[in-house]
């Protein structure tokens, strides 16, 4: 099963929907929350399982702000991240992931790129297509893949400027 992850896309939908095109075909996509407007969108051009919660700047009160659900044999939980405090501390997901006794949880909010693995547990968030703020800030997503008999595998991909459609 290979999976797409993004998030705080923020409007700019022309670099998501390049990112969808280059990565299709995948079997589930995941956006951590701040699509600002553009959930009909993604819904309408996506043809797999689809998982999205709303972010600090998404206003639609019919979406969900924290979501659990499974990935095959694996237990997912994923939220935008605002709510939590996460520039200073992490383990707010930590406590998420074991009351939902998730194996992944999927978050957003930071603009930073992150898989890490404690425990059970691993965080994984794409950092942003639109705003990054890591060193380099070049904007990132995630491709994931679950195969029986394997494990996991999530790996943080960039694109460069040249990369981004014009808008």
């Amino acid at each position: 099963m290979k999976i797409l992850v993004l998030s705080d896309t923020h409007g700019f939908n022309d670099t998501m929907f390049e990112v969808i095109r280059r990565e299709s075909p995948f079997d589930m996509l995941i956006h951590c929350g701040d699509l600002e407007g553009a959930y009909e969108q993604l819904r309408d051009r996506v043809n797999c399982s689809l998982h999205v919660v709303a972010g600090n700047n998404d206003y639609d009160p019919d979406m969900d702000r924290v979501k659990s659900f499974d990935i095959g044999r694996y237990r997912a939980v994923l939220t935008h991240g605002h709510r939590y405090r996460l520039y200073s501390d992490m383990s707010p997901l930590y406590y998420l992931a074991a009351e939902n006794h998730a194996d992944f949880v999927f978050f957003g909010h930071t603009h930073v790129p992150t898989i890490k693995v404690e425990g059970p547990v691993t965080l994984i968030n794409p950092g942003s297509l639109t705003y990054p703020r890591q060193h380099g800030r070049l904007p990132s997503y995630i491709v994931g893949t679950i195969e029986d008999g394997n494990s996991p595998f999530f790996e943080i991909k960039y694109i460069s400027d040249e990369d981004i459609p014009a808008s």
